[in-house]
């Protein structure tokens, strides 16, 4: 979506009192960057351009390589992820859902936790990235929970355990991660930090997938 939709939808009057999950879906459009937090409409500002590189290069190889081993689904942002239990209605970067509970992506909302989720940190979101959703990803029971700041130049692969915490995945001698939520999935953080961004294709080669 070009930045004019995404600036348009801003200025779109969100509703003052609160609202049901279901009254927000009808509220809202494909190009309407806004989150549903306890009744509340949230609304999102416009990622900066390095915020859409990054997403564009993660989701240009993870949903290639999905799609290559045919495991799931990859969604990204304006795509809602409704968890009911907690009142949210969040709009991730990135998610990824197992092919098995694929069933739970209908037109407009993931139903319930995605088995990975990635957020690109932004001064305007780190607060909200760092503190709320991290709470609430891990009280979901999200499998992983990969926050990525590219001004920081810091990549954090939270992993839950066995107790249903959060602990931060390792990153190799050779400065790799490797995802246990997407098999065969790894990932270089140094490849997010350089300007211009790696060619996808030869990241691509380097996965296999090509």
């Amino acid at each position: 979506m070009s930045r004019k939709l995404v600036e348009e939808s801003q200025h779109r009057d969100p509703p003052t009192n609160k609202i049901s999950f279901e009254e927000f879906l009808a509220w809202s459009d494909e190009d309407t960057w806004a989150e549903w937090v306890n009744g509340d409409v949230i609304m999102v500002s416009p990622a900066s351009t390095r915020h859409q590189e990054v997403m564009a290069f993660l989701l240009h190889i993870l949903d290639l390589f999905v799609q290559s081993r045919e495991l799931g689904v990859v969604l990204s942002a304006p795509f809602l992820m409704h968890l009911p239990e907690l009142d949210r209605g969040r709009e991730p970067d990135l998610l990824f859902v197992r092919r098995e509970r694929a069933h739970l992506i209908a037109k407009t909302h993931l139903t319930g936790p995605a088995d990975l989720v990635v957020e690109i940190v932004s001064a305007e979101s780190i607060g909200r990235d760092r503190g709320e959703k991290f709470v609430e990803y891990e009280k979901a029971g999200i499998p992983e929970y990969w926050l990525i700041d590219p001004d920081r130049q810091q990549a954090e692969f939270n992993m839950l355990d066995e107790s249903g915490r959060y602990g931060l995945g390792s990153v190799d001698e050779k400065g790799i991660f490797r995802s246990r939520v997407v098999p065969g999935f790894w990932l270089r953080p140094d490849w997010l930090w350089k300007s211009p961004l790696p060619p996808a294709l030869t990241i691509l080669r380097e996965l296999k997938v090509i």
